[in-house]
């Protein structure tokens, strides 16, 4: 069969290609985020320019649609449907979205961060927790890269690459960001992290009820980071810098008192407690100590490898669950790979380092947003007939932002205006359509 030919024409109805907008109006009206906002005193503003909750709203919808750049705002400026769901009177141009954000900085750092944390209370299905009824707060520096560039604030990060190295706070096993903080390339992850931890929990509070497990890598090994957690009344798991431990010794420690097991040829790992003093504080730590003589590739070993993990802990739970707990941590790279990737946000749009922390924060929301949409639409999934579900490859637990991009935000439907009132048509036979129906109705009677 040959392919078909074709006739290209235009028609006069009105076509959108992300329909997804509308759920980003939904859940961004059902918060004070424009009020609190317009709250704010601006003084020096001219009479009749476009509002600032316009400004960060139609920056929120680009970062929704993975556009980050301000350039991309052109291409929106007589979208009625980014327009109309978003709430927006006038949209900005180019120029005028980078000047004003430019202006804003990071004067709106709190009402942004409660707001998306208002946002997750209000219209999360659920936190999932990690052990008993305790949700897990992942805490961590992740490297943007921005090498090439000369933006103010970018340095050599500890990934051997030039760029910022932000700092953030997910909640529960979805993955909710709670914090994000833009640091220079060239700064310490610990530097500033005491107080970061704190301004976490507290926002972590407005959304949970739940016990929090505050779980941390080595570079945030330092006493005042458990401190704020005792103080907080949360639980930490914190891996250890063994700093200039001996291997041999934790390692006659390990065979001592440790549990023993034997993997493969090779190989024994040692798992056990033990305490160790830390600022004249008696902390219980957790060790894993693997010693191989044979490579996993069979080849024999002339000096023994000897792997050391240690981590502090107050769990009341066995060695093996605590590692396993840590282990745990690492999914937080996949949210960090979402944020980079997904929502296409590391190389920041701006020069100016205020600007691009007023960035991360909006994407913040955005990705907030995003994860929304993911989580209530496996949620509703589950409450339709066969014969509606959207096609899945597989059962999953937590939907990549990627995926929520293009299966919900670029639906193409037409915009109807009748009887004084905005609708959406949508294609018949589209597979999504249900699961996105229901979706955006949760989110809009919540």
């Amino acid at each position: 069969m040959k392919p078909v030919k074709f006739l290209v024409s235009e028609s006069r109805n009105v076509l959108v290609s992300h329909t997804g907008m509308a759920m980003v109006g939904a859940l961004l009206g059902g918060t004070k985020f424009g009020r609190r906002v317009d709250a704010v005193d601006r003084k020096g503003c001219r009479n009749g320019r476009i509002p600032d909750r316009d400004i960060q709203a139609a920056m929120i919808g680009l970062l929704c649609l993975a556009k980050p750049d301000f350039a991309a705002i052109e291409g929106f400026r007589d979208d009625m449907c980014f327009k109309q769901s978003v709430g927006i009177k006038r949209m900005p141009s180019e120029e005028t979205l980078r000047q004003r954000l430019d202006e804003t900085g990071v004067a709106n750092e709190e009402i942004i961060l409660e707001t998306s944390a208002e946002m997750v209370k209000r219209f999360a299905p659920a936190i999932s927790p990690c052990w008993g009824d305790m949700a897990p707060l992942d805490l961590d520096v992740s490297p943007f890269d921005n090498s090439g560039s000369k933006k103010e604030g970018v340095g050599w990060t500890y990934k051997k690459v030039v760029g910022y190295a932000p700092n953030f706070a997910y909640l529960g096993a979805e993955g909710y960001t709670v914090n994000a903080e833009l640091r220079k390339g060239t700064q310490h992850c610990q530097k500033g992290t005491p107080e970061f931890l704190k301004r976490s929990l507290e926002l972590a509070g407005l959304i949970t009820d739940r016990e929090i497990l505050v779980r941390m890598d080595s570079g945030n090994d330092d006493i005042k980071n458990i401190d704020v957690c005792r103080k907080a009344k949360a639980h930490w798991i914190v891996k250890r810098n063994l700093r200039k431990e001996s291997p041999d010794e934790w390692l006659t420690e390990a065979q001592a008192f440790g549990t023993w097991s034997h993997p493969r040829e090779g190989k024994e790992v040692y798992r056990g407690e033990t305490h160790r003093e830390r600022d004249g504080k008696l902390l219980r730590v957790i060790f894993e100590v693997t010693r191989r003589t044979v490579a996993a590739d069979g080849q024999l070993l002339l000096v023994p490898e000897i792997e050391i993990d240690t981590y502090w802990s107050d769990l009341n739970a066995t060695p093996e669950e605590i590692i396993a707990l840590y282990r745990d941590h690492g999914t937080s790279e996949q949210f960090h790979s979402e944020l980079k990737t997904d929502m296409d946000l590391e190389r920041l749009p701006s020069g100016k380092f205020d600007t691009n922390a007023l960035v991360l924060q909006l994407a913040v929301i955005a990705y907030n947003i995003l994860r929304l949409m993911g989580q209530s639409s496996l949620t509703l999934q589950a409450f339709l007939p066969n014969d509606l579900k959207a096609p899945m490859r597989k059962k999953v637990k937590r939907r990549r932002l990627r995926s929520v991009i293009q299966d919900m935000m670029y639906i193409a439907a037409q915009l109807v205006y009748h009887g004084r009132k905005w609708g959406l048509a949508f294609g018949r036979g589209n597979p999504w359509l249900p699961v996105w129906s229901e979706t955006y109705a949760a989110f809009c009677y919540s």
